[in-house]
């Protein structure tokens, strides 16, 4: 092993509004700019109680990526235990289901409102 994963870090158009995204989709604190992932002062870390930091970095021309392109590069999976309730719950918040009705799949795909995709995993 070469190191351990601290941090994860999004590119968003509003890195405040994405990390409360995050905070109401896994918990954790919400804190400004950490010098130690920052660039400027657009930015925001997660903190949770366990796993990698999520920090967000504010970036003026953000170009969300393209589900299912090539260059797609990474999704965020979530545990949930309820897939229903919490399919809800993200779309109070502003995600955007991708993946439309998929039977009984154990997992949904969205974007959170950056464009970011991540998916609800139930156990």
């Amino acid at each position: 092993m070469i190191g351990r994963l601290r941090c994860v870090v999004l590119d968003c158009p509003d890195a405040l509004e994405l990390a409360e995204f995050y905070r109401q989709l896994i918990g954790g604190e919400v804190a400004g700019p950490d010098p130690r992932w920052a660039v400027g002062e657009g930015s925001a870390v997660l903190r949770g109680d366990s796993g990698p930091v999520l920090a967000f970095q504010g970036v003026a021309d953000h170009r969300p990526p393209v589900w299912g392109a090539p260059e797609q590069q990474f999704l965020l999976d979530v545990r949930v235990d309820d897939l229903a309730a919490a399919h809800e719950a993200v779309l109070a918040l502003g995600a955007v289901p991708l993946d439309g009705e998929n039977g009984d799949a154990p997992w949904r795909v969205y974007t959170d409102p950056a464009g970011h995709p991540f998916r609800l995993v139930r156990p």
